[in-house]
C-alpha cells in the first residue's frame, strides 16, 4: 500500500484497468478506501489517518414514492404531458428523468432517486467519502459548503455508472464528472456568481454545452449545445410547504428533448444528477 493520494474518483466494483489507489469508500462508511488493481481491500482512510475495517456492501437510496406521484411531477408540475416511457431504461437511455432527494430532517449525506417518467426508479445517486468530522461539520456549522463533496451515480443493482466530484469552493462551482472507473468525461464550472447562474460544459479542453438558470433563484435552467441550440431543461418541482420549509429535500425533472451524442449526454444526465449538491448551499440557491 502507498501514501494516500487523495484520488477522489471511484472505480467499479470490478475493474480490470483501475490502478490501485484510494477511492471513496464504496461502502460510505468511511471517507477512503484503498484498492489494490483488483479488488477493495480493508485498508480505510478518515481524515488522513489509516485503519482497517471489512468492507460492506454499499446499499442504493431508494426513494419509496408512488409511481402516480411521479407522473404527478412529470406531466402536471414539469408540464410534459405527453411523457412516455419511451427509452431503454437506463439514465443514458430515458428522455425524461425524474430526480427525487431522500427526504431527512436532518442531512448528513445527500442521497437521490433517479425514476423514468412512469415512475420506475432505474438509478440513483449516493454521497460517499463523508469522515465523521466531515458529517460533524455539516451538522454543526456551515463549513460544509466549502468541502469537497464526491457522489457516485449507481444503477439498482449498485454498480457505479459515473463519478461526480465538486472540489472545495469559495465562491463558484466546479464539477468534475468521470466515468464507471473514475476517468475523466468532462467539467461542469460555474461561470458566475451574481445573477442568473451560468455554468459551462467542458470536455478535452473545451466548452461543448452550457447550463443555463432562468431566474436568479437558480431553479429552472435549460441545457444548450455549443451552437446554443436548447438540447434539454431541469426543471424544479414543488413538494408543499411542510417539506420546504422542515426538509432539505429538492426533486427535479430534466427532459432531453432532442438526441445528444457523448460526452455532451454524460455531462448533461450528471449535471441534473449533481446541480444540487453545486448550489445547495449557495445563499440563495437550491434549498
Amino acid at each position: 500500500m502507498t501514501e494516500q493520494s487523495g484520488n477522489d474518483s471511484a472505480p467499479e466494483t470490478t475493474p480490470a484497468a483501475t490502478p490501485e489507489g484510494w477511492y471513496p469508500d464504496p461502502s460510505g462508511d468511511h471517507e477512503l478506501r484503498w484498492w489494490d488493481g483488483a479488488q477493495w481491500t480493508e485498508n480505510v482512510s478518515d481524515h488522513g489517518k489509516t485503519s482497517t475495517a471489512p468492507i460492506t456492501n454499499p446499499t442504493v437510496p431508494v426513494v419509496n414514492k408512488p409511481a402516480e406521484k411521479i407522473q404527478h411531477q412529470v406531466r402536471d408540475q414539469a408540464g410534459l404531458r405527453d411523457a412516455a416511457a419511451a427509452g431503454g431504461g437506463t439514465i443514458f437511455t430515458e428522455p425524461v428523468l425524474v430526480i427525487n432527494q431522500k427526504v431527512k430532517l436532518i442531512e448528513l449525506n445527500n442521497e437521490y432517486a433517479v425514476y423514468d417518467a412512469d415512475g420506475n426508479q432505474i438509478a440513483a445517486v449516493r454521497q460517499v467519502g463523508q469522515s465523521k468530522l466531515k458529517k460533524a461539520a455539516r451538522l454543526l456549522t456551515s463549513l460544509d459548503q466549502f468541502m469537497t463533496h464526491s457522489l457516485q451515480i449507481v444503477d439498482m443493482n449498485g454498480a457505479v455508472l459515473m463519478t461526480v466530484t465538486r472540489p472545495r469552493k469559495v465562491l463558484k462551482s466546479k464539477v468534475e464528472i468521470g466515468d464507471a472507473q473514475g476517468r475523466p468525461i468532462g467539467r461542469v464550472v460555474q461561470k458566475n456568481a451574481i445573477g442568473k447562474i451560468r455554468f459551462d460544459l467542458e470536455a478535452n479542453g473545451q466548452v461543448i454545452g452550457s447550463l443555463n438558470a432562468e431566474n436568479w433563484r437558480a431553479w429552472n435552467f435549460s441545457i444548450r449545445d455549443a451552437s446554443g441550440e436548447e438540447v434539454a431543461r431541469i426543471t424544479k418541482t414543488w413538494e408543499g410547504l411542510a417539506k420546504t420549509l422542515f426538509t432539505t429535500a429538492d426533486n427535479y425533472v430534466l427532459q432531453i428533448s432532442k438526441p445528444i451524442e457523448q460526452p455532451l449526454l454524460s455531462l448533461v444526465v450528471a449535471s441534473a444528477l449533481s446541480v444540487d449538491t453545486a448550489l445547495k448551499q449557495d445563499a440563495r440557491g437550491l434549498g
